[in-house]
């Protein structure tokens, strides 16, 4: 199957997903803000529930999209332990990969990561960093603290944009 045919795919499209995120922000800052007031006592059941749905028909290899247009930071755990598994000290690897952002955190000199394969693939997926690892964090307790993040996580991953529109219906404020 040629790039073209798996991202398109993917719903919502990729091509579609900024405009779709952009009409649908005010209506999710308005559902967050609601949602930080007045939190339901099973927010992170039904989140885990409605993350492992989506995660079960969604192919983040079809995609990558967080990989082609955003970094993660960089713990300095994380540094370790991918020095560690390229045979390089910790700061070599710095010094080749990451840049310090203004924030005065590690993150990639660029993007796409360095790390993505030509098939959508991470060449360090068994000691990527815990940003990936847990991205696009949908299933993170108490899920209402992130509301920020995930407003611009819709915009960049179909999975998460999927997520919030099914968290509204399941549970609207």
């Amino acid at each position: 199957m040629s790039n073209h045919q798996q991202i398109s795919d993917l719903k919502p499209a990729l091509n579609e997903l900024g405009k779709l995120a952009k009409d649908k922000h005010i209506e999710n800052k308005k559902y967050f803000d609601k949602l930080k007031k007045k939190t339901p006592k099973n927010l992170d059941y039904v989140m885990q529930d409605i993350h492992d749905a989506e995660f079960k028909k969604t192919d983040c290899l079809k995609c990558a999209n967080c990989c082609k247009t955003t970094g993660p930071l960089f713990t300095l755990a994380d540094i370790e332990r991918i020095s560690k598994s390229l045979r390089q000290k910790p700061q070599q690897f710095i010094e080749q990969y990451l840049r310090v952002d203004e924030d005065k955190d590690y993150v990639l000199q660029s993007v796409p990561c360095t790390f993505l394969d030509n098939e959508n693939a991470c060449m360090i997926y068994d000691v990527r960093p815990k940003a990936c690892r847990e991205f696009p964090h949908t299933d993170r307790k108490k899920f209402q603290q992130i509301a920020d993040l995930t407003l611009k996580n819709v915009s960049i991953c179909p999975a998460a944009f999927n997520i919030v529109e099914e968290m509204k219906k399941r549970m609207p404020l």
